[in-house]
């Protein structure tokens, strides 16, 4: 669209400021004006691509620009020379952008004296761009609650699925929108806890959507070399070595083995005839793996297995001789360790290792004559591999080991360990992998997305696009939800790489073709990519495209994670809790304690949203002043 031209011309009479003696002034309409200029040009210039935009977003595509055009300069100096006067220093103009340099543009031409004979004519007003923010939110995550503006969406756990009751607490607790990651379970599995939501709606009365959210194209390590087949058994100790607490043991026929009846601290399947034979007081002698003499003494014996105790620390492998000695002194032959589990795999990393980031998916492995036989690990996107050049950074299990590219070969990229701790970082498989400054073109639909979006097509209220780089991407998944009969499906564009973030404006844009938009700040990738010291002004920067676009943002990414895995939240993690306030939607992971979360952070929002909006403070009456008055 195109908006009306200023009643007056853009460039004020130089010699009616001059006649009331401030040329500060006329400096400061002049610099307005220009200003307001530029945000109209910049408009004009794509109003020709306004009939791709849903008639919904067409106010906020156009602010959009106008804001671009008001940061694409620096206001530090116009700022400070505005707030001299006592005008508004153009701070809070995101959803407002042409409305707000126009107020303050009218105020400015009054106090040089000049007649306006008629109102600012920019659209959005003041009113209006926060009605279609609100409005939009609303379509995207539903209605807020009544003494909550910012909704609470929560990450659900597969037990989700069969556990009906888990729903109607969170939603009780003071969820509003669930999340189901279609990167775990199957469409099975999805249903059931939908249906669980749904029946949770009708026994509380309190509505819910459900956003789905793609896998995409996972880039992560692949499969490495599992360890060694070994079980530890350990007592707990104090802090002068004492035992405390005897370690555990759950001993079991290796041949028809039987789960621990109760918690412990290992498992132990023993080729045994007689394991059921032993008797309370008799111990089982052995030298374990590191050939130390040990014994374990049986607490209880049962008929599916024997629960034993140990007072030192042991390590049993498969195979290892055991003899039993009973009450009357004697030792016999009595097994042997049956088969145990590997251990988990993992490649030990320090500051100037070589790491080889292969192609193939061959088992990965640590280093061997570490200047003949680096340690070497796969990846499962081989074809991301395709345009690593050397000096490139690279990032590995969210950020925790950190690399660059040395040299780049046909079937890998060689790489040197730049960041870890002193003591090394254990890369195992399945860990993420970064390339915040690689051109990596993988389109953002997978394979399995294609087949995982037409259950969600049919049962999700909104779909999450992970890793999603170009306005193409978007444009595939309206193009594929339309051909599935459900071209309204709301979108939630996850901004989680570099490359997103750098076009924002265009992602944007693509997605207010729909009806129903939103951005998640995937906080957790987007701070690897972009450097942890960028992640708080990379954030801010969202929000305000968000905010200036009237698209609802979702603050997401470890929010209260200690409560909700530990039932303990840190001091840092509720006030970053509180920042999310600036959002329209706050995104929960899950754990054993999410109800918790859920519940505090309900508190937080509502406490926040009585002191703040958006980036405004919220001048509700301060108890604390009201006491100091009296004080004095």
């Amino acid at each position: 669209m195109t908006i009306p031209p200023h009643t007056h011309s853009d460039r004020p009479n130089s010699a009616s400021s001059a006649g009331h003696g401030d040329a500060a002034l006329a400096a400061l309409i002049r610099a307005l004006a220009d200003l307001r200029a530029d945000m109209l040009h910049q408009e004009s210039v794509v109003s020709a691509r306004a009939d791709s935009l849903h008639a919904d977003h067409r106010l906020g595509a156009s602010n959009l620009l106008h804001y671009l055009a008001l940061r694409s300069r620096d206001l530090r100096p116009l700022q400070e020379r505005l707030m001299a006067m006592g005008l508004s220093s153009l701070g809070r103009s995101e959803a407002h952008a042409l409305a707000t340099v126009e107020a303050v543009l009218g105020v400015l031409r009054r106090l040089a004296g000049e007649t306006l004979t008629e109102p600012p004519s920019a659209r959005p007003d003041f009113e209006e761009a926060a009605r279609l923010l609100a409005s939009h939110a609303e379509s995207l995550l539903g209605p807020p609650r009544p003494n909550r503006a910012v909704r609470i969406l929560v990450t659900m756990p597969s037990s989700a699925a069969e556990d009906p009751s888990l729903a109607q607490v969170l939603l009780e607790s003071g969820m509003d929108c669930a999340r189901i990651n279609c990167a775990h379970d199957d469409a099975a599995s999805w249903q059931r806890t939908i249906d669980n939501i749904r029946r949770a709606e009708q026994r509380t009365g309190r509505r819910c959507r459900v956003l789905m959210d793609l896998a995409g194209p996972k880039l992560r390590t692949g499969p490495i070399e599992p360890g060694p087949a070994v079980v530890k058994i350990r007592p707990q100790r104090d802090a002068l070595g004492r035992v405390e607490r005897k370690a555990r043991v759950w001993a079991v026929d290796a041949a028809n083995p039987r789960p621990a009846p109760e918690p412990c601290d290992a498992v132990l399947p023993l080729e045994a005839e007689g394991l059921a034979l032993l008797a309370r007081g008799d111990v089982l002698e052995f030298v374990d793996a590191r050939g130390a003499e040990r014994r374990l003494e049986t607490a209880e014996s049962r008929a599916d297995g024997a629960w034993l105790e140990a007072s030192s620390t042991c390590y049993l492998v498969p195979g290892l001789e055991v003899r039993r000695r009973g009450a009357d002194g004697r030792r016999r032959a009595f097994g042997r360790v049956g088969a145990l589990p590997a251990r988990e795999g993992a490649i030990v990393l320090a500051r100037g290792d070589r790491l080889l980031l292969m192609r193939s998916q061959e088992p990965g492995r640590g280093a061997g004559n570490a200047s003949a036989s680096p340690a070497r690990v796969g990846c499962t996107l081989p074809a991301a591999l395709e345009r690593v050049r050397v000096g490139e950074p690279v990032w590995l299990d969210d950020g925790r080991i950190g690399c660059v590219v040395r040299s780049v070969e046909p079937d890998h990229a060689e790489l040197e360990v730049t960041h870890a701790r002193a003591a090394g970082e254990k890369l195992r498989g399945d860990k993420g992998i970064n390339l915040p400054q690689t051109d990596v073109r993988l389109p953002a639909l997978t394979e399995k997305d294609c087949e995982d979006l037409e259950f969600v097509a049919r049962h999700a209220d909104a779909v999450l696009l992970s890793f999603v780089h170009e306005p193409e991407d978007v444009a595939e998944l309206q193009r594929r939800l339309r051909e599935l009969g459900h071209g309204d499906l709301g979108i939630v564009l996850k901004i989680e790489t570099r490359r997103a973030f750098e076009r924002l404006p265009r992602l944007l844009r693509a997605a207010m073709s729909s009806r129903a938009c939103g951005v998640m700040i995937a906080r957790g990738d987007l701070a690897v990519e972009c450097g942890f010291e960028r992640m708080a002004e990379v954030q801010e920067e969202i929000l305000w495209l968000c905010e200036a676009a009237h698209v609802p943002a979702i603050w997401a990414t470890q929010v209260l994670e200690s409560l909700a895995q530990d039932g303990r939240a840190s001091r840092a993690e509720v006030t970053d809790a509180a920042m999310g306030e600036r959002a329209e939607c706050v995104m929960l992971n899950k754990g054993p304690h999410v109800a918790e979360a859920v519940q505090a952070l309900n508190d937080i929002l509502q406490r926040m949203e009585g002191h703040q909006h958006k980036k405004s403070a919220v001048l509700r009456r301060l108890r604390l002043a009201a006491d100091g008055c009296d004080a004095t």
